[in-house]
């Protein structure tokens, strides 16, 4: 009996799927979320060395200060921490500690007397208008190799990711949506 192109086809479609083949690996330093992740811790320490070193603060004692920094209002610590995306008791922790060191302090929430919000002393906001223009200089250190229309491509392009998977992109938005 003569064979067939499409019995040959099918003998060889069998036998490729019956054998085992090396699968594809995922190659990390393409992967983006990856990229990102990496990317991010690595400016996050460039960044952490001058209020680290300088101040004694941690990332999210930091992140705890900078959020409140850059606000009107007082806030809850589940704003920071959504708002941050730190783990809940992590910026716990950071608060604790913060308040010991008198550099945030709590307000009693007009709307809810249960709730506390949060919001930085005189000493916090000095230390804040200390860092901030050292952290954006900082920043353009990191940034430096980047031309200016590169920076404004890489701000439209975060900017179109946070879109994609619905982050709230200011204080404002945040504010609005009632989503911290």
């Amino acid at each position: 009996m003569a064979r067939t192109s499409s019995d040959i086809a099918l003998k060889t479609r069998q036998a490729d799927e019956a054998s085992p083949r090396p699968k594809a690996r995922l190659d990390l330093f393409k992967f983006v979320p990856f990229r990102l992740n990496r990317l991010a811790a690595e400016v996050s320490s460039a960044l952490a060395v001058e209020y680290q070193e300088r101040h004694g603060l941690d990332i999210p004692a930091w992140r705890v200060i900078a959020t409140l920094g850059f606000r009107n209002d007082a806030c809850s610590a589940q704003y920071i921490s959504q708002c941050t995306r730190t783990h809940k008791s992590t910026i716990s922790r950071a608060v604790t500690t913060l308040l010991n060191e008198g550099l945030i302090e709590r307000v009693e929430n007009e709307a809810d007397r249960r709730e506390f919000r949060l919001q930085l002393t005189k000493k916090g906001r000095a230390l804040y208008e200390e860092l901030f223009p050292q952290l954006l200089r900082r920043e353009d250190e990191i940034l430096a190799c980047l031309s200016p229309q590169e920076r404004k491509q890489l701000s439209v392009l975060l900017s179109k990711i946070e879109q994609s998977l619905d982050l709230i992109q200011t204080s404002e938005e945040a504010d609005a949506k009632q989503a911290y």
